[in-house]
């Protein structure tokens, strides 16, 4: 329960460093492509981590 707890929390840190990341690709004019191809993997990997985590909690609480 525990890890799939800090797989939630350390996913949303991953996901505000990496929109973080492409707002100050952005302001320079950067490419952002690649940058946001990552943020789409990472966001679909922690709606995976938050729905087993809730999975977890619902199971927890019906035992």
């Amino acid at each position: 329960m525990e890890m799939a707890e800090r797989h939630v929390r350390e996913g949303a840190e991953r996901i505000a460093r990496q929109r973080a990341l492409i707002d100050r690709l952005a302001d320079r004019g950067l490419p952002i492509y690649d940058a946001v191809v990552m943020l789409q993997a990472f966001e679909a990997a922690q709606r995976e981590h938050v729905a087993h985590f809730q999975r977890m909690l619902k199971s927890r609480l019906t035992d």
